[in-house]
């Protein structure tokens, strides 16, 4: 399974004034409540009540909406994924807030985040966009990628995994990526205060990506040099998901969670920290990356899942149902991310266009699921798809 979660990762990836002398150790801890335990944060949870929640926007529309980097929302290429979703049943926008490589892409006006040297002012002038989508009917989705986060590794070590040698660990690529702690608090709070300012900033929704640990991480976890408690990583992981949706509740905006497609599919997966059913129960929707090209021989019955669309997504989805149906209530809104790009990287693979796009969101429609979202790490998406 390991060899299936590295081919996936090949694809993707409260202003307070503070004076700019105040060390950075201190800027992170600012908003930190050291005296009580990160675990015991329990988001609409009563005391000696069972977890309960409400969807914060019970009137928002079924959403279809597609990826853009910073860059393609600050730039010239918002005027195509405009004329797009105007022309088309799509209506959402997921923008990149904190990317990949761990940057804030404008400037949030929070001096406590700016202090940090971590802002690239990518998009230069966020409520002219945010009026840009509302005057389009769009609803605006502001992603943030959590625990993958090499800015701050660099910055801060101490908040990352160590090397026995004292250096920052990076993945195998080439640059290669660190991550950050799940572990501490201080992560979570720095990662919750730019969500908070992209609630403020007017985004209806805060998708947090890359919630887990690395890849293999059970391999190496005894051999790095890095914080930690007694819980388990699947128990760090989900206590950040529950305590980011407490801590956004005043913010009106919704709370969701992307995730490996496998992971419905099979048991938790310790090694990441990542729990399908335990995440789903926070959050207000879960969006598991279902790409056919990210499923090896043999899955659903195909020998190439990436040239069996259909099969692929509907396979993935019965297993996604059957996952979340001990949720009752709890159970999220299911949006998950499909494929709009050509795998040419694997073997069999087969040239994406209308016809997959379209068998992709048949296979949804057939197992009730109504919304998606659509990769294209370039922002260029496939035209003349009906996206019913």
């Amino acid at each position: 399974m390991e060899l299936l979660l590295a081919a996936w990762l090949l694809i993707c990836g409260n202003a307070s004034g503070t004076p700019d002398d105040v060390p950075i150790e201190q800027l992170l801890q600012a908003a930190v409540d050291s005296a009580r335990p990160a675990a015991a944060a329990q988001a609409g949870t009563p005391p000696g009540g069972a977890y309960s929640k409400t969807d914060p926007q019970q009137d928002a529309p079924l959403v279809k909406g597609v990826y853009a980097t910073a860059h393609s929302a600050g730039g010239a290429r918002l005027q195509t994924l405009l004329q797009l979703i105007d022309e088309t049943e799509l209506n959402s926008l997921v923008i990149d807030i904190k990317d990949d490589y761990g940057y804030i892409t404008y400037p949030t006006g929070n001096e406590q985040l700016e202090a940090m040297d971590t802002t690239k002012k990518i998009i230069s002038d966020m409520p002219g966009l945010i009026a840009k989508l509302n005057d389009h009917h769009i609803y605006p989705i502001a992603r943030v990628v959590v625990f993958k986060d090499t800015v701050l590794a660099n910055r801060q070590p101490e908040l990352s995994f160590k090397n026995p040698d004292g250096t920052v660990w990076t993945n195998g690529k080439n640059p290669g990526d660190s991550f950050v702690n799940p572990y501490r608090k201080e992560v979570w709070d720095y990662n919750i205060a730019v969500a908070k300012e992209a609630a403020k900033a007017g985004f209806k929704e805060i998708q947090f990506d890359y919630v887990r640990f690395p890849e293999g991480f059970e391999k190496r976890a005894d051999e790095l040099n890095y914080t930690k408690d007694e819980r388990t990583r699947i128990d760090a992981v989900a206590d950040f998901v529950q305590y980011a949706r407490e801590q956004l509740a005043p913010y009106g905006v919704r709370v969701s969670v992307d995730i490996f497609g496998y992971a419905a599919s099979v048991p938790a997966a310790e090694g990441i920290g990542q729990d399908f059913e335990k995440i789903s129960k926070y959050v207000d929707v879960i969006s598991p990356m279902i790409y056919p090209s990210h499923y090896s021989t043999g899955w659903y019955g195909s020998k190439v899942p990436d040239a069996a669309p259909y099969v692929t997504i509907n396979g993935a989805m019965i297993d996604t149902n059957k996952k979340l149906e001990p949720l009752a209530e709890l159970k999220p809104v299911v949006r998950p991310w499909i494929q709009d790009f050509t795998a040419s990287w694997v073997k069999g693979y087969i040239r994406y266009g209308k016809r997959e796009l379209e068998e992709q969101i048949r296979a949804l429609n057939d197992n009730g699921v109504h919304e998606y979202l659509l990769w294209n790490a370039g922002n260029t998406y496939t035209p003349g798809v009906d996206y019913r």
